[in-house]
């Protein structure tokens, strides 16, 4: 039992250097000169990594949680809650960093869906960990996606 509040705390040390570094990797996976520089000082590093962080713990929450069924607690339908959150996160950030470049009269579409593609992989990662941070305590799927 111990050793799920390890994974617990581990998840959320994992998640926090994540936000704490986020321009840090993400510049290090994804840097355009304007763009970067744009995305930095309207403070969109901040707003991406928070949003990415929140629907991939939330996402792993609904699952484990809110969904918690028996007819759910296979590896294809965590799977898919896996490209749903993967896919989301992205979206929703996109819209976002538009929004904010178009009031600001900046043009970064082609380097925004880059810099997504880069962030499906970030929100990917973050759900796998925040899974195996929570699924524990889940009565249904904590065997889901891989048995203990």
């Amino acid at each position: 039992m111990k050793k799920h509040y390890i994974y617990l705390a581990c998840g959320i040390l994992f998640t926090l250097l994540f936000i704490i570094f986020k321009v840090n990797i993400y510049e290090h996976i994804y840097f355009a000169q304007g763009f970067s520089d744009q995305f930095f000082n309207l403070g969109l590093y901040n707003t991406v990594a928070l949003i990415t962080a929140a629907t991939a713990w939330l996402g792993a929450a609904v699952y484990y949680y809110v969904i918690n069924s028996v007819k759910f607690d296979r590896w294809y339908n965590w799977l898919t809650m896996l490209v749903i959150v993967t896919l989301l996160a992205p979206i929703l950030c996109f819209w976002l960093n538009d929004y904010v470049f178009a009031q600001n009269g900046l043009m970064y579409i082609t380097e925004s869906i880059n810099f997504e593609l880069v962030n499906l992989a970030v929100t990917a990662a973050l759900f796998v960990v925040a899974s195996f941070s929570i699924r524990w305590w889940s009565s249904n799927c904590r065997h889901t996606p891989i048995p203990q």
